[in-house]
């Protein structure tokens, strides 16, 4: 579980990050779990981008990704998700204590 501090510090960081998958029609898929979980573990940081024809709201998704990736939801800013998840192999940020 991440601090509101580390929290915000990783807000800070999510609004220089491009937004690098769309969540649309089909929903989360087993396909799209592993791209996510893929992203994260290369950089740890990942901003989705929830589309008008999905089935779930970018609330929804942003639970159901947290629980099927283990990962910490950063943000929900209108249909844009941020996740966050420290990588094994491949730490680049450090958050603050």
């Amino acid at each position: 579980m991440i601090s509101t501090k580390q929290r915000a510090f990783l807000r800070s960081l999510a609004n220089k990050t491009e937004t690098i998958m769309q969540i649309g029609k089909n929903g989360i898929t087993e396909a799209l779990v592993k791209t996510v979980s893929d992203a994260l573990e290369a950089r740890e940081i990942v901003k989705l981008s929830v589309l008008e024809t999905a089935p779930l709201t970018p609330s929804e998704c942003m639970k159901e990704l947290t629980r099927a990736l283990g990962c910490e939801a950063v943000q929900v800013i209108g249909r844009k998700v941020v996740l966050y998840r420290e990588s094994a192999e491949n730490k680049k940020i450090f958050l603050p204590v």
